[in-house]
């Protein structure tokens, strides 16, 4: 995956093919009346269903922009046991965007490359509102039959930044965190935020990052990788040379093999234990 066309002032996706809107109930916060919710783009397992991927897009992206990425893995046959959720973040006011509506996790008021800059004014509200959102994501996986411990939040860019900040503060222990071209949000007041007992404190937290982005710098994802070991975390972190703030197929083929080491088959006589 290449660096993609321009995009709007502080769009961070690589890919864009927005789908249609539709509304479930709204959601409120400082910033906005109601939120608009398109359902998660789903890609059902192609063998017996044991295991389930969460895979959040990056700003002013939709779950659309990483299809292409399910398709190669698909292609494989080496995730046939994996369904595949691709959410879509609601359109929401993105102060860097000049107060614009776009897809947005939570709002962001400088997207200039320093590795401060994402760190200052955080979208506290708009952060726990997508908490809430992807966890409710993970308990319907849950409810549906799929152990928690078989199951991967992974993300893009302020997907990646959600898929840390909602897989370490989750109440169930999951298989696995993938986070690319992210960082860790609300980093000051982490550790109060996170709940007791941390299951999810030797949970492998698989980090990547292009040496060369320019919109979330790259010392700012080393800097959260050292946070995380720091609080006793088990990240590991891979740093791909000449990559801008996209996503190349060795990165891809990286992934694959973390969720293949993460989510095993089981092949078709054993049973996720719940």
């Amino acid at each position: 995956m290449e660096d993609s066309p321009p995009h709007p002032p502080c769009s961070d996706t690589t890919n864009k093919n927005p789908g249609s809107a539709s509304s479930t109930a709204p959601v409120t916060n400082s910033k906005m009346t109601s939120l608009i919710r398109q359902p998660p783009l789903l890609f059902p397992a192609t063998a017996r269903h044991t295991a389930t991927v969460i895979f959040i897009h990056g700003l002013g992206d939709t779950g659309h922009g990483w299809a292409s990425a399910v398709e190669n893995w698909r292609r494989r046959q080496r995730l046939d046991e994996v369904k595949f959720i691709l959410p879509h973040a609601p359109h929401i006011p993105i102060t860097c965007n000049w107060g614009m509506k776009m897809p947005g996790w939570y709002d962001i008021h400088t997207i200039d490359g320093n590795a401060e800059s994402l760190r200052k004014n955080e979208d506290e509200a708009g952060i726990l509102i997508s908490q809430a959102y992807i966890h409710g994501l993970i308990q319907r996986e849950i409810d549906a039959g799929i152990p928690a411990e078989r199951i991967v939040v992974g993300g893009f860019s302020q997907g990646g930044a959600m898929s840390i900040f909602a897989g370490l503060t989750s109440k169930v222990k999951l298989a696995g965190i993938v986070a690319l071209s992210s960082y860790l949000v609300l980093s000051l007041k982490f550790a109060e935020l996170v709940p007791k007992p941390q299951v999810n404190q030797d949970t492998p937290i698989f980090m990547a990052h292009g040496d060369s982005d320019p919109v979330v710098n790259t010392q700012l994802g080393k800097k959260s990788y050292e946070l995380l070991k720091e609080m006793g975390y088990k990240p590991t972190m891979k740093i791909y040379p000449d990559m801008g703030h996209s996503a190349c197929l060795e990165e891809l083929d990286d992934v694959e093999a973390f969720l293949r080491q993460r989510l095993p088959a089981l092949g078709k006589e054993e049973k996720p234990e719940l």
